[in-house]
């Protein structure tokens, strides 16, 4: 049993109680900007645990993996329960039991590109059939989608593709991400619980189209505030190898004849305590 584990079995064991109990810790491993709403962070927790019974079920079965998952949550900076981060009952074969397991969405992906702050903007769409789409690598800077904003989800037809790129600072684009139907699949299928009913793969399958051509993205865009303080170092470093060298003063020699010869030098001082 980990050690989260083993501190929470002297406690009690409801996770709604349990998040409040970790109140502390949430706050310290959370970026400075959830600092201050860590109450209202927990408290939208403990709301989707009252409203889904079996996210509940599934936290209750085990306390530890939950308040694990709330962690990397709140360490990442995202909102859990939301398009930013899914809490999801995943089923645990060794356990025999339902457990909550966390998956970044595609506003988690987007959140943490736009936190880096390498990018200006960043778009991911999806394709239907319907849509008028044209993208040609080498050619195309950016990807070409007409829609017809009149037609419902269902009228412009199935899901084709999702893409994906970044507008950076400087104005260039990033890498374009185009994913058809065999790559969502093959994402799809490395998911233990997209067969589930309740699995955001069924929910909610355009948000999980987008967060596949995102999370493709994030391999070709910078995620990390630490990309941030690396550009800050850069420019302090540059700024101080611009900074003008400051030259000596230049004294002027004194005149020939101007010197006094007979002077003998400093004279050594000594140090005497005043009365």
């Amino acid at each position: 049993m980990s050690q989260i584990s083993n501190a929470i079995a002297t406690r009690d064991n409801g996770p709604a109680a349990v998040v409040e109990q970790y109140r502390s810790d949430l706050a310290l491993v959370m970026p400075s900007h959830l600092q201050a709403r860590v109450g209202a962070w927990i408290r939208n927790t403990q709301g989707l645990l009252r409203r889904d019974e079996k996210l509940m079920e599934a936290a209750q079965n085990d306390v530890g993996q939950f308040i694990a998952v709330l962690m990397d949550a709140g360490r990442l900076g995202l909102e859990p329960g939301t398009e930013q981060y899914y809490l999801v009952p995943r089923w645990n074969k060794k356990k025999r039991a339902t457990e909550v397991t966390g998956v970044r969405g595609y506003q988690g992906e987007i959140e943490l590109m736009y936190r880096a702050g390498a990018v200006s903007s960043v778009v991911v769409e999806v394709v239907r059939d319907n849509d008028n789409f044209q993208f040609r690598p080498g050619r195309d800077e950016r990807p070409i989608h007409d829609i017809d904003w009149d037609l419902t989800a269902e009228q412009r037809g199935d899901l084709r593709l999702v893409y994906a790129y970044a507008v950076m600072k400087d104005g260039a684009t990033s890498k374009v991400v185009v994913l058809n139907k065999g790559h969502i699949a093959k994402a799809r299928s490395k998911s233990d619980s997209a067969n589930k009913d309740w699995s955001p793969w069924n929910t909610d399958e355009e948000s999980m189209w987008m967060k596949t051509g995102a999370h493709r993205l994030a391999k070709w865009v910078p995620t990390s505030a630490e990309y941030m303080r690396e550009q800050l170092r850069a420019k302090a470093d540059i700024a101080t190898e611009q900074r003008p060298m400051t030259l000596p003063v230049s004294i002027p020699l004194p005149a020939p004849g101007s010197v006094d010869t007979n002077d003998e030098g400093p004279i050594d001082a000594e140090f005497v305590d005043e009365p």
